[in-house]
Parts: structure tokens; sequence; C-alpha cells
């Protein structure tokens, strides 16, 4: 395995306005992934609505609930390729809840999608549990803000 990137992590914004990203986002992504022993290949992050991952979830997986994000997985040895949706309403309202920052909550979710990528599963309550250590590790690497 070599920490050479062979692709990108695009962003892309779906019946929402454009929000600003961290600008350390992209490069704390590919390190994070880097880390579990993965290069990015061709990632899209498409930041969206409730009513668009609806029917994502709905067309594709059967799903007739809202959720934070899918992550389709298209991955090729250590290569990491997928779109991953993200609900911006739903990473919004999380945020309240755990009263933290909508950035923090953010984030969370975008380390949580490259993390599937990376064969961690949160189906199972132990598996979730190693998930969140997971997440929490790499948020303490983002540079600081």
């Amino acid at each position: 395995m070599t920490n050479e990137n062979k692709g990108d992590i695009e962003f892309h914004f779906e019946e929402i306005d454009k929000i600003e990203l961290s600008p350390y986002l992209k490069s704390w992504l590919t390190k994070s992934a880097n880390n579990e022993e993965r290069n990015i290949g061709a990632i899209n992050i498409i930041f969206c609505d409730d009513s668009y991952l609806l029917k994502v979830n709905q067309d594709y997986l059967n799903h007739d609930t809202f959720t934070d994000i899918i992550t389709f997985d298209y991955c090729e040895e250590d290569l990491l390729n997928s779109d991953i949706f993200i609900s911006i309403e739903r990473v919004l309202e999380n945020a309240k809840g755990l009263s933290i920052s909508f950035i923090d909550e953010l984030e969370r979710v975008c380390i949580h999608g490259i993390l599937h990528l990376c064969g961690f599963p949160d189906k199972k309550e132990e598996d979730a549990l190693i998930m969140r250590q997971k997440e929490d590790f790499y948020l303490t690497l983002r540079p600081k803000k």
C-alpha cells in the first residue's frame, strides 16, 4: 500500500444552498483513510436535504425512513470509491439534540462514511461502539480550528 493519492474527494450540493466547509475537510478525510491503510479513489460527498435523501433511500435501498447518511460502496481493494449522501437537515437536528456545533456533527458524519468504506460496520451494538470510538479518535486528529 502506498500513501500516494490516486483520486480525490469532491463535494456537491443538491436541493440545498452551498454550505461553507472546513478548509481541512478533504485532507483530514484523506489522511484518516490512509491511516486505515486505504487510498482515496473517487469519492463524491453529496450534501442534500431530507427529501432528497429520503428519495435515494426509497429508490435504492427500499427504506422509507429519514437518515443522516447513505454510503454507496464501490471500493476496489484498498482504493475507496463511493457516493456518500448526507442530509444537512438531519445533521443540524442531530447537532441540536446533542448540544454540539453543526460543524462537529457534520464532520462526524463525514468520517462515519469514510469508516464504512474502510470496512467498519455499525448495525450490531458492539460494531456501533467500535465505530463511535473510531469517529472520536479521528475527530481528535482534525486540525485545530
